[in-house]
């Protein structure tokens, strides 16, 4: 499992940021970027043209949502931001006032970090790790193996050292859990079973078993001053989801979900390659899953390297090789995929197998 940063480092970090966080629902007619030579800028006006906030520099997300809900394709929307600001502030400018809607801008310490939907529900880091963390500390035999913060999520990745049991001699496994939240609209939060493997302390995120909540909710309208303030209290939908992930979260290393996942791996060791072409088999699954080419020669390599040419061993060699990768969200990903390997059946296995 990808090492991130540690639980106090973390929870430093959620305080801190929420301290420098604020939300504005705006007309993108009152939106104006702005490009000095390289560096662009957002700006909030009021009716008479006049700066409500400090001009907010913008950061990729927010790039990419704003050439998103523009239809400006994202080639073209990087080439412009790199080779031709000027250009940039024109398009987004005309399309912002010929297309004029209400849109939320989420931002921290200045910086616009998220341009979404004005019916955007939030649901921040904060209130999921209040939430969260007690439950955690209490859960006799739990390992904060690896967390982190992303600009796109926050992630807590913690395995129950009670709960292990072996697939195979001497190949033992331990039940977990995940908890992710994204704030800037890359996803719902979720809550789903973890695996880990200790032989080379591999992570599996387990799929088909996630508690979520999507961050969709009433229609926020923009008053005068613009800027949205935290709630007194949480939504009651909300709350009640909040209550509900205390519960999922000890529900996720119960020792029947992971003896289910364990059964499946058995199943899975047993599935063997019977082409000898493994190089074929991998790169028909790596179509299958979305994997890049450098991340397909990553996973042959780790394949070749562990010796288990089974589903069970492919399914290994992408959850490993997920340690190796530099983005954080990308290996979680990978783990994922891991499972969604391990789970593919038999029926899609043997037709890899014969179309390799």
């Amino acid at each position: 499992m990808k090492t991130g940063i540690d639980m106090v480092e973390m929870a430093n970090k959620i305080l801190e940021d929420n301290k420098s966080k604020a939300d504005y629902i705006v007309d993108t007619r009152l939106l104006e970027m702005e490009a000095y030579k390289t560096n662009i800028t957002l700006k909030m006006l009021d009716s008479g043209g006049v700066d409500k906030i400090e001009p907010m520099d913008i950061n990729g997300i927010a790039h990419g949502q704003i050439g998103s809900r523009l239809n400006i394709p994202a080639a073209y929307y990087n080439k412009m931001l790199t080779s031709n600001p000027g250009l940039l502030a024109e398009n987004v400018n005309t399309w912002f006032r010929q297309e004029p809607a209400q849109r939320m801008i989420r931002t921290v310490s200045g910086t616009a970090r998220a341009f979404l939907s004005n019916r955007y529900r939030r649901i921040d880091n904060h209130e999921i790790f209040e939430a969260v963390y007690p439950v955690l500390r209490k859960m006799e035999g739990a390992r904060f193996e690896s967390c982190h913060l992303t600009d796109k999520r926050m992630y807590i990745k913690v395995v129950n050292t009670r709960l292990e049991t072996e697939v195979s001699v001497g190949d033992i496994v331990q039940a977990g859990v995940i908890i992710s939240n994204s704030e800037v609209g890359h996803g719902s939060v979720n809550v789903q079973p973890l695996i880990m493997r200790l032989v080379c302390m591999n992570g599996m995120i387990v799929n088909d078993a996630a508690t979520k909540k999507n961050h969709l909710g009433r229609v926020n309208t923009g008053d005068e001053n613009y800027q949205l303030y935290s709630d007194e209290t949480l939504a009651a939908d909300d709350h009640a989801f909040l209550l509900k992930i205390k519960d999922t979260v000890e529900a996720a290393v119960s020792e029947t979900r992971f003896n289910q996942v364990v059964d499946l791996m058995r199943e899975a060791a047993g599935a063997k390659i019977t082409s000898k072409d493994i190089p074929a088999v991998v790169k028909l699954a790596s179509k299958d899953f979305k994997l890049n080419e450098n991340e397909e020669n990553g996973v042959l390599n780790q394949f070749i390297l562990d010796n288990n040419f089974t589903l069970y061993g492919l399914s290994n060699a992408v959850t490993r090789y997920s340690q190796d990768v530099d983005c954080y969200d990308r290996a979680t990903e990978l783990e994922s995929i891991g499972y969604d390997i391990l789970n593919m059946g038999r029926k899609r296995w043997n037709y890899l197998n014969q179309a390799a």
